[in-house]
């Protein structure tokens, strides 16, 4: 029996979460099939070697000719996502539009009567452009970054501060280059939502600063298990019940790639807590202390006494901005993390961040550069608990067993929405 070909092709396919989407949700065996140029993509849909596949950045236009059906609603947008081969015939869709459209819907984004700024001119932007379109927009504007084809520039967008909705279809922000941000969304005083197609991270460095404003912020991810879903169905020919299969499954795949980080106090109990809930939910544990030191080859208070915490601080940051990008972790962070709010960022883009709450009088001081007990330790509480609170999705209470620590901790992970 000849085996069956589903997979995923694009230009860099490093960041892809659609391996483990497809497998879960389809019950199919799925390749991710990089193809760095457009001579390797052309040779591959020339072959028809496939039963399906889905198709991303540069792609999606590239592979219409080769379709021999386009399902109209592809063809009006001019990007097909997902090909289907029904007996030699190439059958091309697009559910991308499905799935922005999903995105929206469920977090009462509405773009009726409203102006919508679209970022990026490739494929995905006409997508986005039709459902706005479709959804009753009143303006729709679009930016990049050259500028082109009758797009303004990001300075230009900037001016137009009757934007209500922006959506980011570019790959800005998209791992390994996190961090990355064309505009700043505080310059729109009218902006009710941002939403990004990025998946990887959870949250970009776009929506962070808009949730940061009390901005609405919806994520690729759920568009990500959405369009997926929406494409199993053509590639089985099997009827789903999306409306109840695209959120748990979003659910399950998030928790099991978020990251979970743990701050609070120096000696609150973060590493130990963390050991034991990397260990119960089979993620990979990381103290954030002990890698500075494995990377500077200096242990922290060392580099306190030579260097100074200024020094500390960028050795911390820059150590914080590789693991974060990374997901399925439980982060253990020292006590003054919450100091540069990069760093907070960077805990968010990927999951739950817990503050872990101790007694003062129970926390450990030996070896602490900063914590040293007595009314210092009073005063460096005072100081840093409006920071962990800020920075915080909810509190860990570490004042009764670990066990019952680490189970407390399950349960608001779990509880939490993450995207």
């Amino acid at each position: 029996m000849e085996q069956k070909l589903y997979g995923l092709i694009g230009a860099k396919l490093g960041h892809s979460y659609s391996k483990i989407i497809h497998e879960q949700v389809g019950g199919y065996h799925y390749e991710l099939i990089p193809l760095p140029t457009e001579a390797e993509a052309r040779a591959f849909m020339e072959k028809r070697a496939f039963s399906a596949i889905n198709v991303t950045i540069p792609y999606k236009q590239l592979v219409i000719p080769y379709c021999d059906v386009v399902d109209p609603k592809a063809k009006a947008i001019g990007a097909v996502n997902t090909i289907v081969n029904r007996d030699g015939k190439l059958y091309g869709y697009n559910t991308d539009y499905a799935g922005f459209a999903y995105l929206a819907r469920v977090h009462n984004v509405d773009f009726a009567d409203k102006t919508v700024l679209i970022l990026g001119t490739g494929g995905t932007h006409s997508t986005v452009e039709a459902v706005c379109r479709d959804g009753g927009a009143a303006t729709i504007l679009t930016a990049s970054r050259t500028g082109k084809y009758g797009a303004l520039t990001y300075n230009e967008a900037m001016r137009h501060r009757d934007v209500q909705i922006i959506v980011n279809t570019t790959p800005c922000g998209m791992y390994p280059n996190v961090g990355q941000c064309m505009l700043d969304p505080t310059a729109f005083p009218a902006l009710e939502a941002v939403l990004d197609v990025v998946y990887n991270p959870f949250r970009t460095e776009l929506l962070l600063r808009a949730e940061e404003h009390g901005i609405t912020i919806a994520g690729g991810f759920e568009m990500l298990v959405a369009q997926a879903v929406f494409a199993a169905q053509h590639f089985t020919g099997r009827f789903y019940a999306t409306d109840s299969m695209i959120p748990t499954a979003t659910r399950r795949l998030a928790h099991q790639l978020a990251n979970i980080s743990l701050i609070g106090m120096p000696g609150c109990g973060k590493t130990t807590i963390g050991a034991a809930l990397a260990k119960r939910l089979g993620k990979t544990f990381v103290d954030l202390d002990e890698e500075i030191e494995r990377r500077t080859g200096n242990n922290i208070p060392d580099i306190f006494a030579r260097e100074g915490e200024e020094a500390f601080r960028r050795y911390e940051a820059d150590t914080l901005a590789d693991l974060a990008k990374q997901t399925g972790q439980v982060i253990a962070c020292g006590g003054g993390v919450i100091k540069t709010p990069a760093n907070v960022r960077a805990l968010r883009q990927n999951g739950t961040v817990l503050w872990v709450q101790r007694p003062l009088g129970k926390l450990a001081t030996g070896g602490r550069p900063l914590s040293q007990g007595g009314a210092a330790l009073k005063q460096l509480q005072a100081e840093r608990t409006p920071l962990y609170r800020a920075a915080a999705n909810a509190v860990l209470d570490n004042s009764t067993t670990l066990n019952n620590v680490v189970e407390a901790a399950v349960r608001i992970f779990e509880s939490d929405n993450l995207l």
